[in-house]
C-alpha cells in the first residue's frame, strides 16, 4: 500500500481486512504471505568466480598482450625453437596478467558486501498480534496487515502505518536512512502532503528505524523489498560501477596503440617484401616468417607490458600514504580520481557536524535591576563528553564555578532530573554513547559542565574520575539527593513534561519543554546572582521572548525552556492542573554542532577549485544556518539561488535546474533517491563526483558516485558502499586525500611518459634497424626483459616523486585531459628517437670500430643476409655473434636510467630537483643496474637472454652513447619554462597520445 501516510486509520485497516483488536487469523497470514511476500531481503546472486576473472581481461590493452603471447609461441614453434626459449616470452606476459587480474578480483568481491550487509538493519522479532493474542515471532514471519507493538529500543521490523498511541508520544531516530540529526515525534493523522518524502510521511515507521521515546501499535504496509530499506537495495544493484577517469584513459590508451602497432607491423612487413626470397631465409615462406616474427618484435616493443603491473603498484603505495591521513582506500582506481574532483556532495549529519546534539547557550535572568536584565552563556564542547566550559558573553569571562550561580544551578538539576535519558562511556570504542533522545543526553552533558556546588576544586576533582564514573557523575549526585514521586510524560498538546521529586521535606516539580508552552505558564523568575523570585513582569516576559526568538530565528537552534513550583508536601501525585504558576528558571539552546576543523577544510576545497554541496535530510533553515556557522560562505549576504529543497528543485523546468545545479550550496528535506539524482545530476554536466556519507541512506549515492567517502564511524552499508573511508569522521581529511589523490595522478603521468618514450626507442630501433637492411638488434626475449624489468623498476619508484608544493592551488584537471598532449608528445617523441639511434649505433659500432669486433665496412653489415651466397674474408658466422646485441641492449638499459632521472619532474631541470629527492628511483636505478649485470655475467642467463659479457671498452661506449640524453631533456624542459614551449604547444595541440573524450559518460 504505497499511499498509507494519506489515509486514515480505517482505511488501512480496511485495505488489509484486520481487525486491530485481534490482528490477522492464520488464514489470512497465509493468503498475505502469497500475495506480498515474506519479510527478507532477497539475497542477490553474487557474481560466479569465473566470471570476475574473464571480466579482468575484458581491456584492449590486455587482450593485444595476450594475442602478442600467443602468436610469439608459435612463431617460436614455426622456427623449431623447444623448451623454455619457447614458452619464455608468453608465459611472462601471462603471469602479469594474471597477478593484475588477481588484484581486480579481490577489488569486485569486496564491493559486493554492501547488499549484504543492509540485512545487519532488519529486526529479529516483532511483537505481533494474530488471532486476538500477542506473541513474539521472527520478524521474517510478518505479512502485510500483521498488527505490532513497538515501544522504546525495539527495532521497526518492517514499514507500517501507526494506529494506535499506547503513550503520550512516540519519537524515532531516523538518522540511517533521512539523516536528521533529530529524532521524529510520530503521530496517527493522515499527511496531505504532496510529493511526500520519507520526513513528511510523520504517520509511517520505518524498517531499520529504532523507536527512542513511547510505545505505539501499527499495522504493517511493506514488507521484504517494498519497503524504504528496500528500496535502497534496489537502487543500490542498479548502480553501475564508473569507470574511473584514469581507467577511461588507459582504455583510449589501448585502442590508440593497437592501431599504431597494426600499422606499424603492416608498414615493416609491407617494406621487406623484397627480402621475402633473400637465400639467406631459405625461401619466400620462411622469409614471410621472419619479417613476421620481426613485426611481432616491433609489437612487443611498443607494448608497454609492465604498464597495468606499475599502475597498480603505484595506486598502491598511494593507498599506503593515505592510510596513515586516516583515509582508508578500499578502490585502487578512485586514489586518481580524488585528482580532478570537482563537486564534493557532503551529508551534514555526522560529516560537516558531530551528530551529536549539544547545549551551545543558555539564557537566563541576572537580575532585574542589572542592565542588561537577561544574561547569556556560552558551552563549549561539541560532544556527548563531559567536557567543556560556560562563558559568559556579558562580562567576556569563563565560569570557574558555574554551579555557584543560582539559576545555573537549577538549570542543572532540572537538566539531571526531568530526563530520562542516560551517557556511558564505551571503553572499546573510547568515547561516549547516548541511551535516549538527543535533546535530553545534551541536557544531561549540560548538568555535568555545569558540575556541582560549593567546591571550589571541583573542576580538578571532577577529572580525576574514572572516565566510566565521570560520564554521569554529576547527573547521579542529583539524583541521589532528590527521590522522584511522579512523573508527567511528554505530549504532544502540552509540549513539555514534569517530575515531582522530594527532597528533605521539600517538594519541588521540575519542569522542561517548548519555551512557548513554558513561558505562558509561568508566573515568577529565578534571578541568577542571588537566587531570589520576582514576577515575571511584561518587560522580563518580553526580553526572554526575545532571546528565544534571536535562538530559534537567527541561531536556529533548539530552544527549551526550563521551570520549576513548589509543591505542597505529602503530594504523590501530578496532574495538569499542577503546570501552572510555575517559576522560570532558564532557556537553553542546543544544536547538532559543525566539527572545529571542517571551515578550513571547506575554504581549502574552494582554493583548490573543488565545489561544495551541503546535502542533508534536514530541514533548510538549519541547513543554511550552519552553513553559515562554518564561516565558509560569509561572502554571501544569502542563500538565495544557492539553497533548495528536494520537492523546490524538482518543480523547476529543466533549464533552470542545470543552472541550480551549477550554482547549488545547499540541498534539503532529501532523501536516498534525490541524492543518487544529485549525483547523476552533476556527472552529466562533466563534473567528477565525490559523495561523502555514514548512513545507510547514503550507500545509493556513495556507489553511483566518482568516489563514494565513507565516514569510519559509520554504517556498515555505507562503508561496504564507498571507495574510500574517512577512519577519523574529518571532513579536513578529504582535503588531504585529495593532494595525495593529485600528486599521485602527477607522478602517474610521469611514469607514463618515462614506457612511452621508453617503447618509443625500442620501436625507432627496430624499426630503422629493418629500414637499413641490418642484423636483428634485439630479439624478443631481450625486449621483454627491458620492457618488464628494466621499465618496470624505475617506472614503479617514480611514483615516490615528492608532492608538489603547489597541488592544492591548481584547478582540478579536466577528466578528458590527455595524458601526453601537444608539446609533450613531441618532447617524448625526441627523446624516443634518441633513444632508438643510440641503440642502433651501439649496435653498428661493434661490428664497424670495437676492437673486439670483426670492423667490417658498413656495405658488407647491410648485405649481411647475402654473405653465405658470396666469397668474404670473414665468416658469416659474425652475424650471429651475441656481442653486438649485448652493446645494443645495455644502451638501451643505461639510456633509460638517465631517461628515468628525467621524469623526477616534468619541467623542472635536475639541478633544482637533484636525483637524491627520490631515493627510491635511485635504488630502482642501481638494483636495475645489478640484475642487468646478473644476465650478462651469469652463463645460464646470458644464453637464456641471447648475450655476453662487455668489456670496460663497449661499457664507456654504452655510457657516452646513453648520457646526451639527460642533456637533450634539459634543453626541451628549457624551453617548456619559456614562451617558444608553449607556441610548440599550440603548433602540435591536435597530437593527442591519449585522444580526448567526446564527453564524460556516465
Amino acid at each position: 500500500m504505497e499511499d498509507a501516510y494519506a489515509r486514515s486509520v480505517s482505511e488501512v485497516l480496511e485495505f488489509f481486512a484486520v481487525d486491530p483488536t485481534k490482528g490477522l487469523t492464520d488464514s489470512q497470514v497465509a493468503e498475505h504471505g502469497r500475495l506480498y511476500g515474506n519479510n527478507v531481503l532477497p539475497q542477490e546472486q553474487s557474481t560466479p568466480f569465473w566470471r570476475l576473472v574473464l571480466k579482468q581481461f575484458d581491456d584492449l590493452l590486455v587482450k593485444i598482450l595476450i594475442a602478442a603471447a600467443v602468436v610469439s609461441f608459435f612463431l617460436a614453434l614455426a622456427n623449431g625453437e623447444t623448451g623454455l626459449s619457447a614458452f619464455l616470452e608468453p608465459s611472462v606476459i601471462l603471469m602479469i596478467l594474471a597477478a593484475n587480474a588477481a588484484v581486480g578480483v579481490i577489488t569486485e568481491t569486496n564491493a559486493e558486501k554492501a547488499l549484504e550487509e543492509l540485512r545487519a538493519y532488519q529486526a529479529d522479532v516483532a511483537t505481533v498480534l494474530r488471532n486476538g493474542w500477542f506473541s513474539i515471532l521472527p520478524a521474517a514471519d510478518l505479512v502485510p496487515g500483521d498488527i505490532v507493538e513497538v515501544s522504546v529500543g525495539c527495532k521497526i521490523p518492517a514499514d507500517m502505518r501507526m494506529i494506535e498511541m499506547l503513550t503520550d508520544q512516540l519519537r524515532v531516530d531516523q538518522a540511517i536512512l533521512t539523516g536528521e540529526s533529530c529524532s521524529v515525534e510520530k503521530e496517527l493523522d493522515a499527511t496531505n502532503v504532496t510529493n511526500a518524502v520519507y520526513q513528511d510521511k510523520t504517520n509511517i515507521l520505518f524498517s531499520g528505524t529504532v523507536v527512542v521515546a513511547g510505545r505505539a501499535r501499527a499495522v504493517v504496509i511493506g514488507v521484504g523489498s517494498n519497503t524504504a530499506m528496500g528500496s535502497i537495495r534496489d537502487s543500490m544493484l542498479k548502480t553501475e560501477d564508473e569507470v574511473t577517469p584514469l581507467k577511461k584513459k588507459l582504455d583510449e590508451f589501448g585502442t590508440f596503440l593497437a592501431k599504431v602497432i597494426a600499422g606499424i607491423c603492416i608498414l615493416v612487413w609491407i617494406v621487406n617484401i623484397g627480402h621475402f626470397r633473400d637465400p639467406a631465409h631459405g625461401g619466400f615462406f620462411r622469409g614471410a616468417i621472419h619479417y613476421f616474427k620481426i613485426a611481432v618484435a616491433l609489437a612487443v616493443a611498443a607494448i608497454p607490458e609492465g604498464l597495468p603491473a606499475v599502475v597498480t603498484t603505484c595506486l598502491a603505495l598511494g593507498t599506503k600514504r593515505m592510510a596513515r591521513l586516516n583515509a582508508i582506500v578500499r578502490s585502487l582506481p578512485s586514489v586518481e580520481t580524488l585528482g580532478c574532483t570537482t563537486v564534493i556532495c557532503s551529508d551534514k549529519t555526522g560529516t560537516l557536524t558531530t551528530n551529536m546534539m549539544s547545549v551551545s547557550k543558555v539564557s537566563v535572568l541576572q537580575s532585574a535591576y542589572d542592565v542588561p536584565v537577561v544574561a547569556e552563556y556560552s558551552v563549549s564542547g561539541t560532544t556527548y563528553a563531559p567536557e567543556g566550559t560556560l562563558f559568559d558573553n556579558t562580562a567576556e569571562v569563563q565560569l570557574e564555578t558555574p554551579a555557584n550561580l543560582h539559576c545555573l544551578l537549577h538549570t542543572a538539576m532540572c537538566s539531571a532530573l526531568c530526563n530520562e535519558s542516560f551517557i556511558q562511556y564505551n571503553p572499546e570504542k573510547r568515547n561516549y554513547e547516548k541511551i535516549g533522545e538527543s535533546t535530553e543526553v545534551a541536557l544531561r552533558v549540560l548538568a555535568e559542565k555545569i558540575g556541582l556546588p560549593g567546591f571550589d576544586s571541583m573542576p580538578s576533582a571532577l577529572n580525576m574520575l574514572s572516565r566510566h564514573e565521570r560520564a554521569s557523575y554529576c547527573n547521579r549526585y542529583w539524583e541521589n539527593q532528590f527521590k522522584k514521586v511522579s512523573v508527567l510524560e511528554f505530549s504532544r498538546d502540552r509540549k513539555m513534561m514534569s517530575v515531582l521529586c522530594n527532597r528533605k521535606q521539600i517538594q519541588i516539580m521540575f519542569s522542561k519543554g517548548a519555551p512557548e508552552s513554558i513561558l505562558p505558564r509561568c508566573t515568577d523568575i529565578m534571578c541568577n546572582n542571588d537566587g531570589s523570585t520576582i514576577r515575571l513582569t511584561p518587560e522580563i516576559r518580553s526580553e526572554i521572548e526575545s532571546k528565544f526568538q534571536s535562538f530559534a530565528g537567527k541561531e536556529t537552534l533548539r530552544c527549551l525552556a526550563l521551570a520549576l513550583k513548589r509543591m505542597p508536601l505529602g503530594q504523590q501525585a501530578l496532574s495538569f492542573d499542577d503546570e501552572k504558576d510555575l517559576t522560570f528558571i532558564g532557556l537553553v539552546g542546543m544544536l547538532d554542532p559543525p566539527r572545529e576543523e571542517v571551515r578550513s577544510a571547506i575554504l581549502a576545497c574552494m582554493t583548490a577549485g573543488i565545489r561544495v554541496i551541503v546535502v542533508t535530510g534536514d530541514n533548510k533553515a538549519t541547513a543554511e544556518s550552519l552553513c553559515q556557522r562554518i564561516g565558509a560562505f560569509d561572502n554571501l549576504d544569502d542563500f538565495e539561488g544557492l539553497s533548495y529543497t528536494a520537492s523546490e528543485f524538482e518543480k523547476l523546468p529543466a533549464v533552470q535546474k542545470t543552472v541550480a545545479l551549477q550554482r547549488m550550496t545547499i540541498f534539503t528535506r532529501v532523501e536516498p533517491s534525490h541524492k543518487r539524482m544529485l549525483v547523476e545530476a552533476l556527472q552529466h554536466q562533466n563534473e567528477v563526483v565525490a559523495m561523502t556519507g555514514d548512513g545507510v541512506n547514503d550507500a545509493p549515492a556513495l556507489k553511483k558516485a566518482d568516489i563514494g567517502i565513507a565516514m569510519g564511524s559509520g554504517t556498515a552499508v555505507a562503508k561496504s558502499a564507498s571507495d574510500m573511508v574517512l577512519a577519523d569522521d574529518n571532513f579536513a581529511t578529504i582535503v588531504a586525500a585529495v593532494a595525495e589523490g593529485r600528486a599521485i595522478y602527477n607522478n602517474t603521468k610521469q611514469f607514463i611518459r618515462y614506457m612511452i618514450s621508453s617503447n618509443i626507442g625500442e620501436v625507432v630501433c627496430i624499426f630503422v634497424a629493418g629500414l637499413l637492411g641490418i642484423p636483428d638488434t634485439l630479439v624478443a626475449v631481450q625486449l621483454l626483459w627491458v620492457n618488464l624489468v628494466t621499465d618496470g623498476l624505475p617506472a614503479t619508484a617514480i611514483g615516490f616523486n615528492k608532492q608538489d608544493c603547489d597541488v592544492m592551488k591548481a584547478k582540478p584537471r579536466k577528466v578528458n585531459e590527455a595524458v601526453v598532449t601537444g608539446w609533450l608528445f613531441f618532447r617524448y617523441l625526441v627523446i624516443g628517437v634518441y633513444v632508438g639511434l643510440a641503440t642502433i649505433a651501439g649496435f653498428v659500432w661493434w661490428f664497424l670500430y670495437s676492437d673486439n669486433g670483426p670492423k667490417l665496412p658498413y656495405t658488407e653489415l647491410v648485405n649481411f643476409d647475402s654473405c653465405p651466397t658470396r666469397a668474404t674474408n670473414y665468416s658469416c658466422t659474425v652475424f650471429s655473434d651475441r656481442h653486438p646485441s649485448t652493446v645494443s641492449m645495455t644502451v638501451l638499459v643505461v639510456v633509460e636510467m638517465f631517461n628515468a632521472l628525467n621524469n623526477l619532474s616534468e619541467n623542472q631541470s635536475l639541478l633544482v630537483i637533484p636525483p637524491w629527492s627520490n631515493l627510491w628511483l635511485l635504488g630502482s636505478i642501481v638494483l636495475t643496474m645489478l640484475l642487468h649485470v646478473l644476465i650478462l655475467y651469469v652463463e645460464p642467463l646470458s644464453i637464456l637472454f641471447s648475450v655476453a659479457p662487455l668489456s670496460w671498452a663497449e661499457w664507456t661506449v654504452v655510457l657516452y652513447l646513453s648520457f646526451p640524453v639527460i642533456i637533450i631533456d634539459e634543453i626541451l624542459k628549457f624551453f617548456s619554462r619559456k614562451s617558444s614551449g608553449f607556441r610548440f604547444n599550440f603548433r602540435f595541440r591536435g597530437v593527442d597520445l591519449l585522444p580526448k573524450s567526446e564527453a564524460h559518460d556516465k
